[in-house]
């Protein structure tokens, strides 16, 4: 009876292997390549480069395919920059099988990892050593994950492990463990469908591996952009950016990844910038068996990357769509996009700017970036959305006095001229949106942001951004509609769950705003407003001392001082209320006019109240878009003055 093992791979004929080495080993490498062949493998060495090819772009390019990295560890090899490089390359990508041609211990960062011992391997082909080496191999390309030892029914004579356990992978599983008993032990994988949707799809940060860290936001950036041309495609599910980056340094493998996020596939690629020229390495992963089921390696000149986008994009839902679901070949391209290379970089420089959120500098020098775009190329209308939304930001976050009006006008400008370039463009409509309802006007918010929530079905930040407005409207059911389809395509984004428990909490469904604010906190435990409406929840329940410690733990100020002035007063304490409001009005002044009136109608200072609210009409205190269904102004809802408030933003008088 011949041994099974002996054809390993005959089965998986086009199975790939990088074999990586010290030259001063090549002896020994050329008898186990021999012996992997003979298994059927293909396997990539050093010595199949042919005269006139580039021995980075080519090796990198076979690190990036291949479906399983050997590493062959010995005392010269662990000293080796270029096997390390290459061996970490096989870790991040969970391909890595390591052998130990002469029993040396791999070196640090490396240890956590079974591998296989070779130092008394006579170099026969049958030996039991190159058995458990095409185990490893097979075992790493049907998986996705590192190699973790024996299989069922196999010997681990011949595998060794360091004794060392990395701290990290403990946490991992403790935290894991933790997860299961906590406040989300419903929420486990599985819940948006464990395999998920045949058709769904995670685009994974692309790598930087340019000589320059400053290229990141080109990486970033083109990732985003194939994400975003991949979603308006409605045979396709694309998860959000924010799910997809959370898992980023989490050195998953791809089918842990695809079961996280609930996908089927996952894209993953890197980007190399050196001079004028550009090389992207786009792979598409099989989700469920770790199978790589397309990938390309795209040289272009730096100028040519808006066509190289299409390109990637049309490839991969080419991939999906026709292989996959038997659909006609497609085209894919950026609605509002442009031509201009110079001007799409701009643009990336400025969303990878803007997405930092960490001051007003960075955010001012991701207007300059997006007027930068604007200039090169007037028709740009994606610049021009983003522009729009930064004039927003800054001008409600930074600006005052006269500034503030005149950046909310720039911004009018912007958001229409961008919807009037690029009708079909979310963006535009989403911001315009924005625009219309931070003035209040609800009524003439709704076109653009149902024709918004239209065209983003694929967008889980925009399904977001609609369910928040629809929460304006009391228009829950919609609401509700927009988030499930938001938590399927991010299910790790605690802003998305944060706004889950904003809309039960103003639709009076108390108990489940309570645990959609709980899944928030678990995700992220900093995120404001989640334990402000808990707090308000206790109040409602009449549990002010509850409130008090909620309140106390919310990381807005805005919030904190707001709640707080309304438990100190419950509990009694009109001094500590007073002093709590006192503080509220010194650090905001009007711009928490809305505050003011909520604490005054808790406090029963009816007539102070609706001064407050008519002077946060006034003053276009956002606040008010949450009049509908605030519980907090329960008191003076059925006053005339608050009626006419409600009338004038475009509500109807009592809904709740």
């Amino acid at each position: 009876m011949s041994d099974p093992n002996d054809h390993a791979a005959s089965d998986k004929p086009n199975v790939r292997v990088f074999l990586s080495y010290s030259r001063d080993d090549r002896n020994r490498a050329m008898k186990i390549i021999g012996a992997l062949e003979g298994a059927g493998f293909e396997v990539w060495w050093d010595g199949l480069l042919t005269g006139g090819e580039t021995f980075l772009q080519t090796t990198e390019q076979m690190l990036e395919i291949s479906d399983a990295v050997v590493v062959l560890w010995t005392a010269t090899s662990v000293t080796s920059h270029w096997v390390r490089d290459e061996a970490t390359r096989g870790r991040e990508r969970n391909c890595l099988v390591p052998v130990s041609l002469d029993g040396s211990t791999p070196p640090l960062g490396f240890r956590q990892i079974h591998y296989v011992d070779f130092s008394k391997w006579k170099g026969q082909a049958g030996g039991s050593e190159i058995a458990e080496l095409v185990r490893a191999i097979r075992q790493v390309n049907a998986s996705g994950t590192q190699f973790s030892g024996p299989l069922a029914g196999q010997s681990a004579a011949n595998l060794k492990v360091a004794k060392r356990i990395s701290r990290r992978s403990l946490v991992i599983g403790g935290s894991a463990v933790l997860a299961a008993g906590g406040t989300i032990a419903g929420w486990k994988v599985g819940l948006f469908g464990a395999d998920g949707n045949v058709n769904s799809i995670a685009v994974m940060p692309f790598r930087n591996l340019s000589a320059d860290p400053g290229k990141s936001y080109l990486s970033d950036g083109l990732a985003e952009e194939l994400r975003a041309m991949l979603s308006v495609n409605r045979q396709i599910e694309v998860s959000a950016q924010s799910s997809s980056n959370s898992v980023r340094e989490e050195n998953l493998a791809v089918s842990a990844i695809a079961s996280k996020l609930g996908v089927a596939y996952v894209l993953e690629g890197s980007v190399q910038v050196a001079g004028e020229q550009m090389r992207v390495v786009a792979r598409l992963i099989g989700g469920n068996d770790g199978f790589q089921k397309w990938s390309q390696v795209f040289d272009r000149k730096l100028n040519d990357v808006l066509a190289l986008q299409s390109e990637i994009a049309t490839a991969v839902t080419d991939a999906l769509v026709s292989t996959i679901l038997g659909a006609q070949k497609t085209k894919s391209e950026r609605i509002g996009g442009t031509k201009n290379a110079k001007a799409f970089d701009a643009y990336l420089r400025g969303s990878a700017l803007f997405a930092l959120a960490q001051d007003e500098k960075t955010d001012r020098q991701s207007l300059a970036d997006f007027e930068e775009a604007i200039k090169l190329d007037p028709d740009y209308a994606l610049a021009r959305a983003a522009r729009a939304r930064g004039l927003l930001v800054v001008g409600g976050s930074y600006a005052s006095g006269a500034d503030m009006p005149l950046l909310f006008a720039e911004a009018e400008v912007e958001a229409r001229k961008s919807v009037e370039l690029a009708p079909d463009m979310l963006e535009g409509q989403a911001v315009l949106g924005q625009y219309l309802y931070s003035k209040l006007d609800l009524t003439a918010a709704r076109e653009p942001m149902e024709r918004s929530k239209e065209l983003g079905f694929g967008h889980a930040g925009i399904l977001n951004h609609y369910a928040v407005f629809a929460a304006y409207l009391t228009e829950f059911d919609k609401a509700r509609d927009a988030l499930v389809r938001a938590k399927r395509l991010d299910p790790l984004n605690a802003n998305v769950w944060r706004t889950a428990c904003i809309v039960e909490f103003q639709a009076r469904n108390f108990s489940q705003a309570e645990a959609e604010a709980r899944n928030a906190l678990s995700m992220n435990s900093k995120i404001n407003v989640a334990n402000r409406v808990l707090g308000d929840i206790a109040l409602v329940r009449k549990d002010y001392h509850a409130a008090k410690a909620f309140f106390e733990a919310e990381p807005s100020t805005l919030s904190r001082l707001r709640g707080l002035a309304i438990a100190e007063f419950k509990l009694g304490n009109p001094i500590e209320a007073q002093q709590k409001l006192d503080q509220l009005v010194t650090n905001f002044g009007t711009n928490s006019s809305y505050q003011q009136a909520q604490v005054l109608t808790q406090w029963g200072d009816t007539v102070r109240a609706l001064e407050m609210l008519e002077q946060a009409y006034e003053i276009r205190d956002s606040g008010l878009l949450f009049l509908g269904g605030d519980v907090m102004v329960d008191p003076v809802r059925k006053e005339p003055r608050f009626a006419a408030i409600i009338a004038k933003i475009g509500l109807a008088a009592n809904k709740i």
